[in-house]
């Protein structure tokens, strides 16, 4: 491996036996990329395919291939449109369309050069493709860093978000910290509300950490950008290790998420992004957690963080209250009927708490609290 950012550069593991696989987090990661392969047994005969979107590409593309160029591996380049709308049936068939026709066999790989949004739809890809095919994750993103992990892959449905799709475990996930640089404000600030969610859920001295050095980490200052994503992997992968397919406390990791995903669902997928109606569903969490337990210094926390990465922290008046609970009861936690959450009993530690009263949510989203 070269050396020349080898000092800068962090790796932990996700421990799943035979299907445990690294997180290598830093600066130039990608430089290295043609060595990476080789290293996880990915040899120049095989077909690569890299799935990116119109946006990514054209700002990083070209430095990735031009690094399979010189270790000549094969590869093919298929951009999606930018945004949410991507993880949909149709663009899905699209790339099986073109896999077919470019003769990708079942050794062929696919690289996932993108946000969350590209994550989940080339983990799907690589998880039925020929009933599966091994991927690798190259987070262009800060929010990717909770996407990147763990084997969630998936596309939307119209009438839900990620309503389809599988666990399919990535060879690896390799996270190149420079690419960060060419983030938006927008998206970096967005980045940053699945991290304020490990801090809530897992861990307070995080969410204070967080809180202390919001301002490094939206200017992307070192060490604190590869710091905090590592932290978040490291959550992350703990949670994963220990629960792979979300039987347990992996539905941890989805705190501010029912809410969210519907709030998603109704500005279709381009209103808000991910980590806005995150930060606005961790906020309605926080104040039913307060109500349900009654305890104090739950919403207060996470507002106070939300609103430290200038994260948006109120829900569209405009979208009923009706409407927004009819999206919740569809969410994949819901069973039977009832509504279940992820609250936060106290900062660092959640709970799965099903059969929520509809009357204290409805309360809560009207702005009236809770009884």
């Amino acid at each position: 491996m070269a050396t020349h950012k080898q000092l800068e550069v962090k790796t932990l593991h996700v421990e799943l036996g035979e299907r445990s696989y690294p997180i290598v987090i830093g600066p130039n990661v990608l430089h290295d990329i043609g060595q990476y392969l080789e290293q996880l047994g990915i040899h120049d005969h095989q077909q690569i395919l890299i799935i990116t979107d119109d946006q990514v590409k054209a700002l990083h593309a070209d430095a990735l291939t031009q690094r399979l160029d010189e270790t000549n591996y094969r590869y093919h380049v298929y951009a999606v449109p930018s945004g949410e709308r991507s993880k949909s049936l149709n663009t899905y068939e699209d790339v099986i369309t073109f896999m077919i026709d470019k003769q990708f066999d079942r050794k062929s790989v696919v690289l996932a050069l993108g946000g969350g949004v590209v994550g989940d739809l080339a983990g799907f890809v690589a998880s039925s493709y020929m009933r599966g095919i091994d991927f690798i994750q190259l987070p262009t993103t800060i929010q990717a860093h909770d996407s990147s992990v763990g084997g969630k892959v998936g596309i939307n449905h119209a009438l839900g978000k990620n309503m389809i799709g599988a666990f399919h475990q990535p060879l690896a996930v390799l996270y190149d910290t420079s690419i960060l640089k060419t983030l938006p404000l927008r998206e970096i600030k967005s980045g940053y509300a699945e991290l304020i969610k490990y801090g809530m859920i897992w861990d307070a001295s995080f969410a204070t950490w967080l809180d202390q050095h919001a301002n490094e980490c939206l200017q992307l200052q070192e060490p604190y950008l590869t710091e905090a994503l590592y932290k978040g992997c490291e959550i992350k992968a703990e949670i994963v290790s220990q629960d792979e397919k979300e039987t347990g406390i992996r539905s941890l990791l989805n705190f501010g998420h029912t809410f969210g995903h519907a709030l998603e669902n109704l500005g279709q997928y381009t209103r808000l992004t991910h980590g806005e109606a995150i930060a606005i569903g961790m906020v309605l969490a926080g104040e039913v957690s307060e109500h349900h337990y009654q305890i104090t210094n739950i919403k207060e926390r996470v507002l106070a963080l939300v609103q430290k990465f200038g994260l948006p922290y109120e829900r569209p008046r405009e979208w009923t209250v009706e409407d927004i609970l009819s999206l919740m009861y569809r969410d994949k936690k819901s069973t039977g009927g009832q509504l279940n959450l992820i609250l936060v009993t106290k900062v660092g530690h959640a709970v799965l708490e099903q059969g929520v009263a509809p009357k204290l949510v409805k309360q809560v989203l009207k702005g009236e609290g809770g009884a």
